[in-house]
């Protein structure tokens, strides 16, 4: 059976949906919409685009995006929507993550066709996960390698994202795992400014992590920031590794699908991928591509975490999109027992112990980190009964128990739910 790249798009058009198809497929494959030389029936039967399916999802009022044309002498029709499912041969593309992002989502969204186009998933052939290592540690590997199990692992982030010492950085981090925390984390802000160097601040942290992981026998994750040049990431890679780390942070929009190849490829530690700019691909409804389909890219790449944003959250996105995105991140792509592909989904983004029953309920898995920073840090009896609270509530969550029930006898829970509920602002 011959293999081949599958994706499928929302689009909206005043052409023929039949047109608009075939302008889809020709632009990312033949690239072109006239016959030329060469172009041989036998190489369009191999190579060419196939419109493997058009779902009509009916006519739209008026045009969604700007600067659509319609076909020349129908001036006056109206767009229709529908969802089409293009192929390509792997012939075409090897198995390439950037040439399969160039095919799928390259100049399809520039035509003049469109008033709406938007990638809502891709299926990818084995081969795939036959040439790119896949995370390294996912779920399992992250588990043991801070110790957590029967719960989601805890952390935050560092804040003030930008302007701290390396001294207050390690000040900070100290209090912080003195309160029981099992995961930090650099804001995507931090990298390597010169108020703050990364070979210093991340030394300063180890310093910390290392002398309470001497007291405890757990070695509290610091996912450090090492998004820059490739020389700069390897260099501070190797730094994390000698150092005894256990996990670096990549901006994925940042560093691309190459520097995370590359860092994959390069290292021994598990790899935290942050999705800034995410709004870019999501926000319109008629643009951009589905998470469904970008979690799938970074997955293959290596990433062994993936933020997803959190329920009630600072931002734009709906509760439903960020429960189905944690759900992407935890279903396998590929049938390979032998080498499971699921990721941690980062539940991040106005969190507090308020979220945890109603996340639990949605995702049904406990598998997943949850990252909160007023939750914690705006805690009225201080970052540890926070911690207490979010642990609280979690084994509520697990056991079936209502958070407000389970309050009645865990008071930093009851705090948490007093201070951070619904009325109580955020």
């Amino acid at each position: 059976m011959e293999s081949r790249i599958v994706a499928t798009y929302l689009i909206e058009t005043r052409y023929p949906l039949e047109v608009a198809a075939a302008a889809m497929a020709g632009e990312q494959s033949s690239g072109t919409f006239r016959p030329l030389p060469g172009e041989t029936p036998e190489l369009l039967s191999r190579y060419g685009a196939r419109v493997e399916a058009i779902d009509d999802l009916g006519e739209a009022d008026v045009p969604s995006l700007p600067h659509s044309r319609p076909p020349k002498g129908h001036s006056s029709a109206r767009p229709r929507r529908a969802r089409v499912t293009l192929s390509w041969s792997l012939d075409n593309t090897g198995t390439i993550l950037s040439s399969v992002w160039s095919t799928v989502l390259g100049n399809l969204f520039e035509l003049h066709h469109f008033s709406a186009m938007k990638l809502l998933d891709l299926v990818l052939p084995d081969a795939f996960a036959d040439a790119y290592p896949g995370p390294a540690f996912g779920i399992e590997g992250t588990r043991r390698l801070t110790g957590v199990t029967g719960r989601p692992i805890i952390g935050t982030i560092i804040k003030p994202s930008v302007g701290l010492t390396v001294e207050a950085t390690a000040a900070l981090a100290d209090t912080l795992i003195s309160a029981g925390l099992d995961f930090i984390k650099d804001d995507e802000l931090m990298g390597d400014p010169p108020h703050s160097p990364f070979a210093e601040r991340f030394g300063a942290v180890m310093d910390v992590i290392d002398r309470h992981a001497d007291r405890t026998g757990r070695k509290v994750m610091f996912a450090a920031n090492i998004s820059g040049d490739m020389d700069q990431m390897r260099r501070q890679l190797d730094l994390i590794e000698k150092r005894g780390g256990t996990c670096a942070m990549l901006v994925l929009n940042s560093v691309g699908l190459p520097g995370v190849i590359d860092v994959r490829r390069h290292s021994s530690v598990a790899i935290h991928g942050h999705r800034a700019g995410w709004g870019l691909f999501s926000r319109s409804p008629d643009l951009g591509l589905s998470y469904t389909a970008y979690q799938k890219f970074w997955r293959l790449a290596g990433v062994d975490h993936m933020h997803v944003n959190g329920l009630s959250n600072k931002f734009c996105e709906t509760d439903a999109s960020v429960i189905d995105s944690a759900r992407c991140c935890l279903t396998p792509m590929f049938s390979r027992p032998d080498r499971p592909d699921t990721v941690m989904p980062v539940f991040s983004s106005g969190q507090s112990a308020v979220q945890a029953e109603a996340t639990y309920a949605a995702l049904g898995t406990n598998d997943l980190i949850y990252c909160c920073g007023g939750g914690i840090m705006a805690h009225p009896g201080g970052i540890a009964a926070g911690v207490r609270s979010l642990q609280e509530a979690w084994e509520a969550a697990a056991r079936g128990v209502p958070a407000r029930d389970y309050a009645a006898t865990h008071q930093d829970l009851a705090a948490a739910l007093e201070t951070f509920g619904a009325g109580a602002g955020r």
